[in-house]
């Protein structure tokens, strides 16, 4: 083969295309033809001399596996690189019967462009004389090779694929350093692993997490050790790696053979993986080292992350917030009406056994769920009096309103519907699509009990707070028709145990000579929550 090669790269992402000409065509002995797709690709190969081919495994039309079968058609000596930023086993396994040499794992380094290259050349010169020599012993052994040789890629791809699908799902920062020193072991021969928290002069070493395979602890006088020679090593934030015999550091230490990778973000170091082997007949190895920094590095890509989206919702709760505060500030009867509801609201959903996830959507659709009043005109929203049926049907689009306006943010489907629904009914007379029974979301069931008693439980511009016992009395004839009986049953338990109470002043008793009316909430306008 000519020193010259015209290598083609499939991918629909424009910049991994424009990523590899710019690398590949500023070498001399290299020249790249580029296509969106398998159909584009095999076109080019069809009218043009390929020496050698990368191609992305998922793509609209002809996915990878598929275009690399077809170009083989063409050519069975090509040598396909298939890129992909989640490696599976079965992906592996299917694309290695399909012909494909080896794999680039997204986000890879330019560098690891040129080296692919070279080592899959040495592979396929190897490959073609295994074909030459199948039939003699020499051949025989040397196919045998490249099974194990594929066989220890799958496995590696397999320890990758655990890494990203295990690092990927955790829920918080303890968890996720628990989960690197467990896989830490469970993907090299450890004794014991940890992960530190160090200060930017990697001067002070706080120990967060450590896992032991033996189930011992650790000598408090070897952690010592480590930290300091850590701190002398890895000042520049340099993976190390370290066996004893090659390394004096080591020399009367019960540690045969250590590893350490720094955990970064935005190029300054926060924390450091250790990985220590006592046993001497097993040492790491490069691979660990290259495995321990893949996790080190999407840990902290993950922990990144996680602090920018827990920063983005906080400041995006933070402005919905202000738009309620905004509303309540317009009428001071209503004030502080929507932390009320959502702490009456988390009270029932306790009581009703709802999971954390649950308990966060009511606590967050609670807070937001008449933010939809901030497009009500004053002159009907704090009209101090009976609302016309033309004034009333205005109110009623407030729930349409807050759900858009949720529903614009694009991240929160779920709490969209609760509070689209907070001001439906039982029996499917509610707003503002007349839902019936459990076809309505259950937090906005919770929610619209919360909501009910904390609105005639104050007092408003247009009439004095109920008394309690006449709001319990009519919660309690409105279970079936107006509300969910098991969210009143709920309601009624809580508020027995003294976790719910009036919203503005203290329970008072009904003056005297007053008798507890049963009427429907709904025929209230003064007193029932479907108005206000």
């Amino acid at each position: 083969m000519s020193s010259h090669m015209n290598i083609l790269v499939v991918d629909d992402d424009e910049m991994i295309l424009e990523i590899f000409e710019d690398f590949l065509n500023s070498m001399d002995t290299r020249s790249v033809l580029t296509a969106k797709d398998g159909f584009e690709a095999l076109d080019l190969c069809r009218n043009n001399k390929i020496d050698f081919c990368f191609t992305d495994l998922n793509m609209p039309g002809m996915d990878g596996i598929e275009f690399v079968k077809r170009v083989h058609q063409l050519d069975n000596t090509l040598p396909v690189v298939v890129m992909t930023g989640y490696p599976s086993a079965d992906n592996a396994i299917a694309t290695l019967k399909s012909g494909v040499v080896d794999f680039l794992v997204k986000p890879f380094k330019m560098e690891e462009i040129e080296l692919t290259i070279r080592r899959v050349l040495e592979k396929r010169a190897l490959f073609v004389e295994n074909v030459l020599l199948k039939e003699e012993l020499e051949g025989k052994e040397r196919l045998q090779a490249l099974n194990r040789e594929l066989s220890d890629k799958i496995k590696d791809l397999k320890a990758l694929n655990v890494i990203l699908q295990e690092i990927d799902w955790v829920t918080s920062s303890s968890e996720l350093f628990d989960l690197i020193v467990r896989l830490a072991a469970e993907i090299t021969a450890s004794d014991e692993t940890h992960f530190y928290l160090v200060d930017e002069n990697m001067r002070s070493w706080e120990p967060i997490a450590s896992f032991y395979r033996k189930g011992r602890e650790g000598d408090p006088c070897s952690q010592a050790w480590i930290q300091e020679i850590l701190t002398r090593k890895m000042s520049d934030g340099t993976p190390l790696l370290m066996k004893d015999g090659h390394d004096d550091s080591l020399s009367g230490t019960q540690i045969c053979s250590l590893v350490a990778v720094p955990l970064k973000i935005r190029w300054k170091i926060f924390g450091v993986l250790v990985g220590i082997i006592k046993d001497r007949s097993a040492l790491f190895t490069e691979k660990d080292l290259h495995f321990l920094g893949f996790m080190s590095r999407r840990a902290s890509f993950v922990i990144e992350n996680a602090a920018l989206y827990e920063n983005i919702y906080q400041n995006l709760f933070a402005t919905l917030y202000a738009f309620v505060e905004a509303i309540e500030a317009r009428d001071p009867y209503t004030k502080q009406h929507s932390s009320r509801v959502t702490e009456f609201a988390i009270s029932i959903g306790r009581e009703m056994g709802c999971s954390d996830e649950q308990l966060d959507l009511l606590n967050f659709s609670g807070h937001l769920h008449d933010i939809g009043k901030i497009g009500i005109p004053d002159r009907i929203l704090l009209k101090p009096g009976p609302l016309t049926d033309e004034e009333y049907e205005v109110i009623k689009t407030h729930p349409v309103i807050g759900a858009k306006i949720i529903g614009h943010l694009g991240l929160m489907a779920e709490e969209e519907k609760v509070i689209r629904h907070h001001h439906e009914r039982w029996d499917g007379h509610g707003y503002p699509d007349g839902l019936k029974g459990e076809s309505i979301p259950f937090l906005s069931r919770i929610l619209a009990v919360a909501d009910a008693y904390d609105a005639m439980a104050s007092d408003r511009a247009y009439r004095k707070k109920i008394p309690d016992e006449l709001i319990i009395k009519m919660v309690r004839e409105n279970a079936g028709s107006q509300f969910d009986s098991e969210v009143v049953r709920a309601f009624l338990k809580v508020y027995q145990k003294g976790r719910i109470a009036s919203g503005v002043t203290a329970f008072q008793p009904a003056p005297s000579g007053l008798k507890a009316k049963s009427m429907p909430l709904n025929t209230l306008q003064v007193a029932a929550p479907v108005h206000r």
